[in-house]
């Protein structure tokens, strides 16, 4: 399956949330139809048609465009679906732009998922944020598309303002409440000219620290995941403009934070098992050949972790087939 993105950067949108600049988040600077022609055009330079592929709109809130210009840029996906170039249609919005004329329009032309901008269900939270919507809003949404057979997805946040992790906690119970078929975890970054960056430079705000962002962030993949809701993002996509000098102010930002969050998952799986052993001579962490860079961490993090805890028992990584990480001591 590959996904064709259409960026429609904070097109529709009818709030400016205190974190969002999002011409500078979707690398994109136009949201009209001739914009998304022409990221169409370069991603069928070498997408391999297929039934399992995905036109997706990224970026704005596509359900609060003008109606005619969400019927525009739906035609240009009907024109993939016709040719067989993909097979469904993604798009993500605001909670309070779903209705049912709306979800009509989007059924006639393919949509599957849509996805809610939710990042919290806490009103106080969305309310320092200028989100714009409520959390009951978010609830009634959500029931609107499942009525209609749509598959949904929830976008989380976490290191909002006023939002402790109290707050995140509530806010997952409920999320895994409403069981979406997928979430993102998103942590909020302070990005230049946006309204929270005014806050930063004052002092009123102070973002997550990576670590911080990682163990919130663990915490809220492993209660989707056992409630059988996966997980396909961790943190923005790295692109190119996003990472640019001086875009990211502050913040928790990694490249690869899904998988710094997999590797605290698996420290917190694995050191109790390891615990058990301690005293033996050696204790070998029996790992299938895929995972072993999650196993070890960042810079070796969770093997230093772990040997700080056990010595003088000497931890070992052996490579493995098998498909699941194992502990022996000899």
């Amino acid at each position: 399956m590959a996904i064709l993105p259409i960026f429609i950067p904070h097109a529709g949108c009818p709030h400016q949330c205190v974190f969002c600049n999002q011409k500078t988040i979707s690398g994109q600077k136009n949201a009209a139809v001739s914009g998304a022609q022409e990221q169409i055009k370069r991603w069928l330079q070498w997408l391999r048609p297929s039934a399992n592929n995905e036109a997706a709109f990224y970026g704005g809130s596509f359900t609060a465009l003008d109606m005619k210009l969400q019927e525009q840029l739906l035609q240009l996906t009907d024109e993939l679906l016709a040719q067989g170039i993909i097979g469904s249609v993604r798009l993500s919005t605001r909670p309070d732009c779903i209705d049912e004329e709306r979800l009509t329009l989007l059924r006639r032309h393919g949509v599957k998922l849509v996805e809610l901008g939710v990042q919290s269900l806490d009103d106080r939270v969305l309310l320092a944020a200028g989100r714009g919507h409520n959390a009951a809003e978010v609830v009634k949404a959500v029931k609107l598309l499942r009525n209609r057979d749509f598959k949904i997805g929830l976008q989380l946040m976490v290191g909002m303002p006023l939002q402790s992790f109290a707050s995140v906690r509530d806010t997952v119970q409920q999320a895994v409440a409403l069981r979406p078929d997928i979430a993102r975890i998103y942590p909020l970054l302070v990005i230049k000219d946006t309204p929270l960056a005014a806050s930063w430079y004052k002092g009123e705000y102070i973002p997550l620290t990576i670590e911080e962002a990682v163990r919130q962030s663990a915490w809220i993949y492993e209660r989707l995941t056992r409630a059988g809701i996966r997980v396909i993002r961790v943190g923005l996509q790295p692109d190119e403009e996003l990472c640019a000098p001086g875009n990211i102010l502050a913040g928790p930002f990694h490249p690869s934070m899904g998988e710094l969050v997999q590797s605290f998952l698996l420290r917190e799986q694995l050191t109790d098992k390891l615990l058990a052993l301690k005293g033996a001579e050696q204790v070998i962490i029996h790992c299938p050949a895929r995972q072993e860079s999650k196993l070890r961490g960042s810079k070796n993090c969770n093997m230093l972790y772990w040997q700080q805890l056990m010595t003088p028992t000497q931890i070992v990584v052996q490579k493995v087939s098998a498909d699941e990480i194992t502990v022996s001591a000899i």
